[in-house]
């Protein structure tokens, strides 16, 4: 197959979000640049990576940490990402969205546009600590931040997630391969790029 027929299959295949979930540090961000690298390189799927920290400071940067906010940021990646879809692209998510009813109206929401997978980061606590690369939980721990999730603040684990990996056990290309394999059996990505 040549690239001109290679664009025109990859713009005929359904939309989908990647919704890859976990506490912060976790390393959803370089899970979805891994993943973004490789559905763009292997397959020529346009793919839109949306960062929960870049989202926050153009698109909600007027919205604190309080569980409405949490709400209306996910649902904002919600909609962006049901564009996205739409079109035919792929939306990588990549935003802890602590709370389940949060995640689930995500889903909602871009289901009448796309397929929405939910991918758990099961990055361990202690991990997302010892890297803290924000300092965050640092921060959280000496009473210097509230509201911060897993510390005081709750995330609720995905109870069906369509992928789990665990970000302690695995470099980012390796996770990023899972996905890929999960994307094809679901017919969302041809098994021959």
């Amino acid at each position: 197959m040549n690239e001109a027929e290679r664009e025109t299959a990859a713009s005929r295949m359904r939309g989908a979000t990647l919704l890859i979930t976990g506490l912060p540090a976790a390393g959803k961000t370089t899970l979805g640049a891994a993943l973004a690298a490789q559905i763009e390189g292997r397959f020529s799927r346009p793919v839109t990576l949306l960062d929960g920290d870049e989202v926050r400071k153009v698109i909600s940067s007027d919205l604190g940490y309080s569980r409405e906010a949490r709400r209306l940021n996910a649902l904002r990646h919600g909609y962006i990402a049901a564009q996205v879809c739409r079109h035919g692209g792929i939306a990588i998510c990549a935003l802890v969205a602590p709370y389940a009813a949060d995640r689930a109206e995500m889903r909602q929401s871009v289901a009448r546009r796309g397929a929405f997978l939910e991918i758990y980061l099961a990055t361990p606590l202690a991990e997302c600590e010892r890297r803290d690369p924000k300092g965050l939980y640092a921060r959280a721990r000496t009473g210097q931040l509230r509201h911060m999730t897993g510390v005081d603040d709750p995330y609720e684990v995905p109870v069906h997630p369509e992928v789990e990996l665990n970000g302690a056990l695995l470099p980012a290309e390796a996770m990023a391969a899972r996905i890929i394999d999960c994307l094809v059996e679901r017919g969302l990505l041809p098994s021959q790029p």
